[in-house]
């Protein structure tokens, strides 16, 4: 199961983070959240993959943010088309032609699509996204696009009718844990790829609570190896 620690602003913060060897660090280029990055993100490790979190954007401002700084995953957290995601998506493939990535064994750049749950779905909205993403990101419908800090009923997922792996956000925090390894044990967490964390671990938008998100980590740890004895 990988972790992704979304909502990432503050240099020092960052390198904070990252030391707990999170799988993503998102990283919001949405100027109206209280979580907009516009800094430095310092050097990282290979293992933790920086995700650009965009509502919205145009492309032009994806590539040139993916360029500035080096981002390997894009996270679509707005109103974004198939035909939108398959645009980005042909792009990305031309980026890495014309940086000779692809020769190096570079991994492409992956993308995530965002849709927002509450209490139930239409799961076939997912239909058209099939061949443009490589993950979905399930989230708690609500009044911002993201990090309204409390969860959807999980159990809408038992009608999850794809084999893409997703990623599980919206309000999970350390009281969570039980929820989140209950939800792993069931037959609809099959396709669960990450658990996707920001707004209950932090002090302020954008800077987390290292000592949290260790106990996090650690518990969910903890519980997955006793649940494998």
């Amino acid at each position: 199961m990988k972790l992704k620690i979304c909502g990432m602003k503050y240099q020092d913060n960052i390198k904070a983070v990252a030391a707990l060897e999170p799988d993503y660090l998102g990283f919001i280029f949405y100027k109206k959240s209280a979580r907009f990055f516009n800094g430095i993100i310092p050097e990282l490790t290979k293992n933790i993959k920086k995700t650009g979190v965009f509502v919205n954007a145009s492309v032009e401002y994806i590539i040139e943010s993916i360029n500035k700084y080096d981002l390997q995953a894009v996270q679509l957290h707005g109103a974004e088309t198939p035909e939108y995601c398959d645009i980005l998506r042909q792009e990305l493939v031309c980026l890495l032609e014309r940086s000779r990535k692809v020769d190096s064994g570079y991994h492409p750049i992956e993308i995530i699509k965002v849709f927002s749950v509450k209490d139930e779905f239409d799961f076939s909205i997912l239909e058209p996204f099939e061949n443009v993403c490589d993950y979905y990101l399930f989230d708690t419908k609500g009044k911002l696009p993201g990090g309204n800090g409390y969860t959807f009923n999980w159990e809408v997922l038992k009608e999850y009718p794809s084999t893409k792996p997703y990623f599980l956000s919206g309000g999970i925090g350390l009281k969570e844990v039980d929820n989140v390894l209950s939800f792993l044990r069931r037959q609809e967490s099959s396709y669960c790829y990450a658990i996707d964390v920001n707004s209950k671990f932090e002090i302020e938008p954008g800077l987390k609570n290292i000592e949290k998100l260790k106990k996090f980590i650690e518990s969910l740890s903890f519980l997955r190896r006793q649940e494998s004895n």
